[in-house]
């Protein structure tokens, strides 16, 4: 989607909420842009479902996989080409982030927990990122001792 084209302001919608929901009705979704809050999708309810049942049939074949191949062979392979980062971690560390992504998917589709497949795509990333760099990777290996004090957030 274009950022103008397919965003409308929140006062745009208080000020013409026919007129909004007519294009979001033909666009299929429309960003509700809103300065000081998060930005939100105008969406009909239908789409919405059909969208909550694609993610659940897939997170049900990923599951199934897993369950008839308890290797997780055809995900382990697929996994390089989503994920190019995870060529940093080692096998196990692999089958451990691809166990734990089904299962988050799983708990989205199933649980409406949209938050945790982010949470763990990020903590893995997080993780190779540190194994890329060996000098950051051998110093995370080093034992530490005492308080550090805060810890800045960098992006």
């Amino acid at each position: 989607m274009s950022a103008t084209e397919d965003a409308v302001t929140f006062s745009d919608l208080s000020r013409n909420p026919k007129s909004v929901a007519e294009r979001a009705s033909h666009l299929g979704r429309l960003r509700v842009t809103h300065r000081d809050a998060p930005d939100f999708y105008l969406t009909a309810a239908d789409r919405e479902e059909q969208r909550d049942e694609s993610l659940t049939t897939a997170s049900r074949i990923f599951l199934a996989l897993m369950k008839h191949d308890p290797s997780a062979r055809a995900l382990l392979l697929a996994m390089p080409d989503v994920f190019p980062w995870i060529r940093h971690l080692g096998t196990e560390e692999v089958r451990a982030f691809t166990v734990e992504l089904v299962e988050a998917l799983s708990d989205a589709a199933e649980l409406d927990l949209d938050t945790n497949a982010q949470e763990v795509i990020t903590g893995w990333r997080a993780t190779a990122r540190i194994k890329a760099d060996r000098t950051e990777y051998e110093e995370a290996l080093r034992p530490t001792a005492g308080d550090f004090g805060p810890a800045e957030v960098t992006p």
